[in-house]
């Protein structure tokens, strides 16, 4: 039986709880052992971490250890699979580069705050995670990234953000991700902006598209040990904080 570990937690806003139960729901539909965790000590010890098949993030903002990053980051080197949604990973750990790094963006803003209406356009055939998907509509926060230029992106919308004059409206146009993979290491990385609130993925769209996004990551490890993968070549090279 494939497992997950599932963190949750950080401002109450993002509802980390009926978030991390639905995500739980999703994976336990697929055979998966899904445990939850209310704290970050959950990453204190590398060995069960190396165990898993995928990390789910549901933390927004908070501080973590480094020694807690290095061993996430150890993890997914070695092909456990990471996924998480809108500031439940990509506003995790404002202060932490590496995980930043990992994750492959960071929240910087959401112009015009929740209620934005706004298009999620599929970038088609770019992904198994996104086949059979179309462009759908939201009303959310519509948030801006900055990004990893190694991403490959899933999905795109439009800002500026529609009706909303804020500042940065005097720049061009520009598509902005929404959601996109990554790999590190031998690791599969997965990410969508959606999810400000729960009820966002009472949406059948953005739930096939997290749900399909998690088993894309966890399918990673199985993949490296099939064809026998190492972290040799990144053991040595970890960042020094």
């Amino acid at each position: 039986m494939k497992k997950a570990l599932i963190v949750r937690g950080g401002w109450d806003g993002h509802e980390p709880l009926l978030v991390s139960e639905r995500f739980a729901g999703y994976l336990r539909e697929e055979g998966f052992e899904a445990e939850i965790s209310d704290t970050l000590d959950a990453f204190a010890q590398s060995e069960p971490l190396m165990e898993l098949d995928l990390i789910v993030s549901c933390w927004t903002m908070g501080e973590i250890k480094n020694e807690y990053v290095t061993n996430i980051s150890k993890a997914v080197g070695a092909g456990v699979g990471l996924a998480g949604c809108h500031g439940g990973m990509c506003d995790s750990f404002r202060g932490n580069t590496e995980w930043q790094f990992i994750t492959g963006g960071q929240w910087v803003s959401h112009p015009g705050g929740d209620g934005v209406e706004y298009t999620v356009n599929i970038c088609r055939g770019s992904s198994p995670i996104t086949e059979g998907l179309e462009d759908f509509a939201v009303r959310s926060e519509h948030y801006y990234l900055h990004i990893d230029p190694a991403v490959e992106v899933l999905a795109t919308t439009q800002f500026p953000s529609p009706g909303v004059p804020y500042y940065h409206i005097s720049n061009k146009p520009s598509a902005m991700p929404v959601a996109w993979t990554k790999y590190w290491g031998n690791g599969r990385v997965f990410y969508t902006s959606l999810g400000h609130h729960d009820d966002v993925f009472d949406l059948p769209e953005a739930a096939r598209l997290m749900k399909n996004g998690m088993l894309w990551a966890a399918a990673g490890k199985a993949y490296a040990v099939k064809h026998g993968l190492t972290t040799e070549r990144f053991e040595n090279t970890a960042k020094m904080y």
